[in-house]
């Protein structure tokens, strides 16, 4: 056969391909129906003044949503109202710009800013709630902003924050299986990680970073000018140097894989080794001039964000810490620092503080954290339970004044939003939720070679009921539903995972189900 045959068949393969998984998107969802949920969009946009309009108008936005975004059903109301209020706020932040589209912190405007108005801090909170967008047009370009909008070269203020954009854009390779715009990505990821080796690091391979640069300022362990080891910036260094690692062996550089690889295990062994306070048994800030800064924050979670810490004692003893009302454990959700602590809640109120208020930046970060603890760890510090009730109170923390809100922090006994009246506040991008609930409540986890793991995190006697659906994963519409009488969905008992509307697994219970595709 000629080489032109061999080129039009497989032309007409890649069209056929294409042409399957253009069907699978047109389907829509297998069981919910777009149509049941406009409701919440009409009463979000009625509900207040549309303060700040960006690329997609409050008029444009049920039409935006019904186009991009996965659909949540629930027996417990908030948590779904909550689900479609994200969503309508995080549309809210997208802004075109004339280098493509970007995505805000605030929507007012910050003196401290970007141009355009951004700031990175948040921005691996972005890429991961924007990943399960339908059209990947958004992410693509928001991302191209920040490291080449500044005339092909990365905007000025990139660097004003840690970062852990190499592990967040992974990570959404892994739901969208898009190599190209992964591969193409590599050499600002490296230029990146270079910057902060060169500009960050110590002699001893750990990394400092002053506490206001971490988006946590007026902490407990450290201040506006300290240069202290903190479990955040060396979480996220191993974290990038393990996802650059995966993106080089995705590019067939086994060379640079292995070079990430090896500085991923220094991070690790040295985060384990001088930041784990065998006393306190939590990973702690170590003080510029030496010593623990003996106090235990939430940020000593975050090295299981990335999966960091052995899966081995006495690592898994800190999340004792968050059952325990002297350790994280308040009213309204997770604190920042410990309540036991003599410094607790000492420093003020309304100038950002991180001494102990309830920050949601924190929380989705030790609510991905704790998820990744009870789906990839061996332990019985925290059970399902554990996860269910904080996300119950995630989602409670959500309204001001009777309404869906989200701001920057709040009250950890009383629920009030400590920055609720001023117009800044409003909208705050600078968090996730809906990453939770498809992650770790329902348990939707990407995986890298493109097969599917459920592995939920709700109590089997919480909800007789639930459904995830219209999830865009590599080209195909995945279905999640959990039905505990068969009688809600009408297509038989238990848990059921749908691929293009056709079962592919099932259980009676609600337990782990994996598929090789």
């Amino acid at each position: 056969m000629s080489d032109t045959k061999i080129t039009f068949l497989f032309a007409i393969i890649l069209s056929c391909l294409g042409a399957c998984k253009n069907a699978a998107l047109a389907q829509g969802p297998a069981i919910l129906q777009k149509e049941d949920f406009k409701h919440y969009v009409d009463y979000f946009n009625q509900m207040e003044d549309e303060n700040i309009q960006q690329a997609i108008p409050d008029n444009a936005s049920w039409d935006w949503m019904k186009d991009n975004i996965p659909l949540f059903e629930a027996p417990q109301q908030n948590f779904e109202e909550i689900f479609y209020y994200r969503w309508w706020t995080l549309r809210k932040h997208i802004k075109e710009t004339p280098v493509g589209y970007a995505m805000t912190e605030f929507l007012v405007e910050r003196s401290y800013s970007d141009k355009y108005n951004l700031i990175s801090c948040a921005l691996g909170h972005h890429i991961y709630e924007s990943r399960w967008l339908h059209d990947p047009k958004y992410l693509d370009q928001i991302v191209h902003t920040w490291y080449r909008g500044n005339e092909g070269k990365p905007m000025a203020k990139l660097h004003n924050f840690s970062s852990w954009t190499a592990d967040a854009l992974y990570n959404r390779y892994k739901l969208s299986g898009d190599k190209s715009y992964l591969i193409d990505m590599l050499p600002d990821l490296l230029e990146e990680y270079q910057w902060w080796e060169d500009n960050r690091q110590r002699e001893d391979g750990l990394f400092w970073q002053i506490d206001v640069k971490d988006g946590m300022e007026e902490s407990l362990s450290g201040g506006r000018h300290v240069k202290n080891v903190r479990p955040t910036i060396n979480s996220y260094m191993y974290g990038n140097a393990m996802a650059i690692a995966r993106i080089a062996e995705v590019s067939g550089d086994g060379k640079l894989a292995d070079t990430y690889k090896k500085k991923a295990h220094e991070i690790k062994s040295l985060v384990q080794d001088q930041l784990w306070n065998q006393e306190s048994l939590f990973f702690e800030t170590v003080k510029e001039k030496g010593g623990f800064a003996e106090v235990r924050e939430a940020i000593g979670f975050i090295p299981w964000y990335f999966n960091l810490p052995d899966d081995k004692k006495p690592y898994p003893a800190a999340w004792d810490q968050v059952t325990d009302e002297g350790g994280f454990l308040a009213p309204f959700g997770l604190t920042t620092a410990e309540c036991r602590h003599p410094e607790f809640r000492t420093h003020g109120c309304c100038n950002c503080e991180w001494d102990g208020a309830v920050w949601p930046f924190a929380t989705s970060q030790t609510m991905t954290a704790m998820a990744n603890l009870l789906i990839n760890y061996d332990q019985e510090m925290v059970g399902k339970s554990d996860y269910f009730r904080q996300m119950n109170k995630y989602v409670e923390s959500q309204y001001y004044r009777g309404r869906p809100y989200i701001g920057e922090y709040l009250d950890e006994k009383t629920g009030y939003w400590l920055k609720g009246d001023q117009e800044r506040s409003r909208y705050y991008n600078h968090s996730t939720f809906n990453d939770l609930i498809i992650t770790g409540l329902v348990g939707f986890r990407p995986q890298d070679d493109g097969s599917v793991v459920v592995d939920p995190l709700i109590p089997e006697d919480q909800w007789d009921w639930f459904c995830l659906d219209n999830v865009v994963y590599r080209g195909d519409i995945l279905t999640i539903f959990w039905d505990a009488s068969g009688k809600k969905y009408g297509k038989g008992k238990g848990l059921h995972v749908l691929i293009n509307g056709k079962e592919v697994a099932s259980s009676d219970n609600l337990t782990r189900l994996e598929v090789k595709r």
